[in-house]
């Protein structure tokens, strides 16, 4: 103990020392101790020029920009974008125009299972651990993603790869095996997907196919995007033949890439696009279906039991009620998308700020104001031909009756005069949104692929930035009248018990006020 003792008063001496000379070796010049104190900072402008420094070269966007995003069309109709962008990497593509709204004549999930085939062994490649070897040398990955109108084959790469990329990209989408082994691994790999979708804590998807299907009974965006179990069965290598036939013809496809020169892509393109017979032979797109989508409304219930067991998460009921708003190509799109921006929403446990949302209405009249919603959240799903707006809210199933007259209020709420900072807020949240996911390389690859497929052209982000600058509270309040005149799509899952009648939610949607029609109970 004494020893320790004595180190400890030991340390104790040495440190003083060390501090007692600190400021012969540390002493700071009379001039900085001065402007250290409070009183002692020189008096230099932070809002004008410092004296005697060089004018600053601010970089400036030349005339070459307007026209960044490069468009070709081959011999064969296929369409070739492409957009440089400074960096080693590049994300290319193939996106065709087709999705779960094509199978009209086809049992419901070849686009869902061509997702799952998609990357498996080719006409060139054995396997799909070919295919990711070969990537591999280049830093590459590959992905596959199906929606309800566009099928997208991508990869991203080093630019050094821009050959092998194309030419696997090719073999993947017009040389596809697709074996009796594959094709079952995918039933598999399917009927894992719709448990996993069943059981997921976020019933998110479920609702999107639900409300889908109310407002589009039965066509085109309608129809299920995930295959059915029921179709799992029948889809077999000679359909998928049948299906491709149709709708993997050039003049449907574009070929879209994101940092490399335009003209290395064409010639890529030309190489490995432009004279290659598909295994299941010759195209035939006058089999193709062009059903405009029919908007229908109605209701879609699932009452089973959506509670995840002995957990500690509440079992709630969701709703999600829409109304049909307008396709990608009108002029109406741009207020949907502000007026969705402004409604904003989302969990009540979220996180952040105003960039999160915390100032839109969702937030301030919503859930700010009753406590027992768990959830209320805003979503605009747009088409070629149609769109739809909605709200999905959750809450305990005791109060859903109160839930959903607050969901017909703040529909009814939307057809008054926007104030002119909220719309403002949500004009300039739209547009950081935009700005920022235009960012990614993979982003600009899909919107250029995208917009390229459906218009031909593409609209760049400063003019889209001025369509919505453009955009008045009159707009936002003539496109929700609009919407309002459309019957409701409502989407219900959980305990329905306390569930109002869909024809009380259509009376309070066409009322003043939003509210239902009031019931009568003999027996409480």
């Amino acid at each position: 103990v004494t020893t320790e003792i004595y180190l400890l008063e030991r340390v104790l001496r040495v440190g003083a020392a060390i501090i007692n000379k600190a400021p012969r070796f540390f002493s700071l010049p009379l001039t900085y101790r001065k402007c250290s104190s409070g009183s002692g900072y020189p008096n230099i402008s932070l809002s004008a020029p410092l004296p005697g420094i060089p004018k600053p070269v601010f970089a400036a966007v030349d005339s070459h920009e307007q026209c960044e995003t490069k468009i070709t069309t081959l011999e064969n109709g296929l369409k070739v974008a492409s957009q440089n962008k400074f960096g080693q990497f590049c994300t290319v593509g193939i996106l065709v125009n087709s999705g779960s709204r094509h199978e009209t004549k086809y049992p419901s999930g070849v686009a869902h299972f061509l997702e799952k085939l998609a990357f498996s062994s080719t006409a060139q490649y054995g396997s799909k651990d070919e295919i990711l070897l070969t990537l591999e040398k280049h830093g590459g990955i590959c992905d596959c993603q199906t929606s309800r109108d566009t099928t997208m084959y991508a990869v991203s790469a080093e630019v050094k790869g821009l050959d092998t990329v194309v030419s696997l990209l090719s073999d993947a989408v017009l040389q596809p095996r697709l074996l009796d082994e594959e094709i079952e691994m995918t039933r598999m790999a399917v009927r894992f997907e719709l448990e996993d979708l069943s059981m997921r804590p976020d019933p998110e998807p479920l609702l999107t196919e639900m409300i889908h299907a109310a407002a589009y009974r039965g066509n085109t965006v309608g129809l299920p995007r995930f295959c059915p179990v029921e179709s799992v069965e029948k889809i077999d290598k000679k359909l998928l033949h049948m299906y491709l036939q149709s709708y993997y013809c050039p003049e449907r496809m574009v070929l879209a890439g994101v940092g490399i020169e335009h003209e290395q892509l064409v010639a890529c393109a030309r190489k490995y696009l432009l004279n290659v017979k598909p295994v299941w032979g010759a195209s035939t797109p006058t089999n193709v279906d062009l059903s405009v989508a029919q908007y229908t409304g109605g209701i879609v219930r699932d009452m089973s039991d959506v509670s995840l067991g002995p957990t500690p998460i509440p079992e709630l009921t969701h709703i999600m009620i829409g109304l049909e708003s307008c396709s990608f190509l009108e002029d109406d799109f741009i207020p949907f998308a502000v007026l969705n921006m402004m409604m904003g929403g989302g969990g009540s446990f979220s996180a952040g700020g105003p960039g999160k949302g915390m100032f839109t209405r969702l937030y301030l009249n919503v859930l700010n104001r009753h406590h027992w919603m768990y959830n209320a959240t805003s979503y605009h799903h747009s088409y070629e031909d149609t769109g739809l707006l909605c709200i999905h809210a959750s809450a305990d199933p005791r109060q859903v009756r109160e839930m959903v007259e607050i969901l017909t209020r703040e529909f009814i709420q939307m057809a008054g005069t926007a104030g002119e900072m909220e719309l403002e807020r949500a004009k300039t949240q739209l547009k950081s949104m935009l700005m920022m996911n235009l960012e990614s390389r993979p982003v600009i690859f899909e919107d250029v692929g995208r917009q390229v497929l459906a218009t031909g052209k593409r609209k760049l982000p400063h003019e889209l930035c001025d369509l919505i600058s453009n955009v008045t509270a009159s707009d936002i309040k003539r496109v929700t009248t609009k919407m309002l005149c459309s019957k409701p799509a409502v989407a219900a899952l959980g305990d329905l018990t306390e569930m109002p009648s869909y024809e009380h939610i259509q009376a309070a949607l066409s009322s003043k006020d939003g509210h239902l029609p009031r019931m009568y109970r003999l027996f409480r």
